[in-house]
């Protein structure tokens, strides 16, 4: 699924929005896209490329990027970093304003909370599956608490 230039991608977009390149992989596995591939939704909108970005963020990006919607879509679903630097900046959009990692992924998905709260348990699962994350043994009661490192041997 990761192919050297998309990693690389990947980990600048990380770097650039100073997110956990963890995270980004983890969604990346959950989101199963493919550069060039546009997924339609019930609600009329497509997910766009590798991270499956919604089409609902092209009017912000076009305006932002001074292009057209319909370049800002091509750009987002054919191009590999486009996409993963997309991806990073609504990652870190979420971020700012949940001031929560968790949250943070489960709005990647969906504001809605019982969506983004499955979401959310995908995403760790994909981490934890990949030696991404791990839940240290101790922790506070009550606490959820998880480390971006390479599980101990």
């Amino acid at each position: 699924m990761l192919n050297h230039i998309f990693a690389t991608c990947l980990m600048v977009a990380a770097q650039n929005y100073a997110i956990p390149p963890q995270v980004l992989v983890g969604i990346l596995h959950v989101e199963g896209g493919k550069v060039g591939q546009q997924v339609r939704n019930t609600n009329g909108t497509y997910d766009l490329g590798p991270m499956q970005i919604n089409t609902l963020w092209t009017k912000v990006l076009a305006k932002e990027w001074g292009v057209s919607r319909a370049e800002a879509k091509r750009l987002i679903r054919d191009d590999p970093c486009t996409n993963v630097n997309v991806a990073a900046w609504i990652f870190r959009r979420n971020l700012n304003e949940a001031g929560s990692m968790k949250k943070a992924i489960q709005w990647y998905n969906s504001r809605t909370p019982h969506i983004g709260r499955k979401y959310g348990q995908k995403v760790i699962a994909a981490m934890r599956k990949h030696d991404l994350l791990y839940v240290p043994e101790t922790r506070e009661e009550g606490v959820e608490k998880f480390a971006f490192r390479q599980k101990p041997e």
